[in-house]
């Protein structure tokens, strides 16, 4: 644990001393304070907040995750030669990358609601799932980094797969929903859509933040059915086993190349 401790904290130093972090944080600040302040409405603002969640999070996660990866090989080369576990470098790694993203964003979408939203404010029980949901596809799409990072050798393809994998988690995925929605809508798709949505984490996110809202009524009888599912007491079950195994699958297999792998 002294060996992860350690590697964590040098690599919370590099992360924090680049200029990606900062840029970040201060992006989402001021994205925010701008949405609360001119935006009419902070439902309205929470709203848009969702949409830039799942779509910057994702991405900004896995490109600087990979990038950062391959940044660091000489480093991960060094401490290899010396007698450390391979284990305790790869928790410090990932924990020492992870951790400020998920500062970063939660901060910057935060700060600006606790200082401008009273407290009593029912919209805070709103934002609670918002940074939930901002720092779970943080570790997600971190642990999916390192599966690209550690798998390919060649930077360039490590960060086209990268893209391709946001690219398809927050669009594609999205498109082919829709198209099995609108092709079989005169059958019964509720429990079908369910289970796609527990497929894909940006989906999933996207569901349990929304479900916070009172729009359901909205959504026709599909968001009933959402509402009344992700409501209950096995649908929260369901759906945290479903981010929680996302986080933790990509993470077992890079855990495994890593251990095998020669630098």
């Amino acid at each position: 644990m002294n060996t992860t401790a350690k590697v964590t904290k040098y690599e919370l130093r590099e992360v924090v001393r680049g200029r990606l972090l900062p840029a970040y944080a201060v992006f989402f600040l001021v994205a925010t304070e701008a949405l609360v302040r001119f935006g009419g409405d902070t439902e309205r603002a929470l709203l848009s907040l969702v949409n830039l969640v799942l779509i910057l999070v994702p991405l900004v996660s896995v490109l600087f995750g990979t990038l950062h990866l391959y940044a660091a090989r000489e480093f991960n080369q060094v401490l290899l030669a010396q007698p450390v576990s391979r284990r305790q470098l790869f928790a410090g790694l990932y924990l020492g990358l992870s951790l400020p993203l998920v500062v970063a964003v939660v901060t910057g979408i935060g700060l600006p609601f606790l200082l401008r939203v009273p407290g009593g404010s029912p919209h805070l029980q709103i934002l609670l799932p918002l940074l939930a949901t901002a720092a779970v596809l943080t570790f997600i799409f971190v642990a999916l980094a390192f599966q690209i990072g550690i798998r390919l050798e060649d930077r360039v393809k490590g960060i086209a797969t990268a893209f391709v994998l946001w690219l398809g988690f927050s669009v594609v995925y999205d498109g082919m929903v829709l198209v099995i929605a609108t092709a079989f809508y005169q059958y019964p798709l509720e429990k079908a859509l369910i289970a796609l949505m527990l497929v894909n984490p940006v989906d999933l996110g996207r569901v349990i933040v929304l479900m916070s809202f009172d729009i359901a009524a909205l959504m026709g009888y599909t968001g009933a059915t959402f509402e009344r599912f992700f409501g209950s007491g096995l649908g929260v079950f369901l759906s945290s086993t479903a981010l929680l195994v996302w986080v933790a699958v990509p993470l077992l297999f890079a855990l495994r190349r890593f251990e095998r792998k020669d630098f």
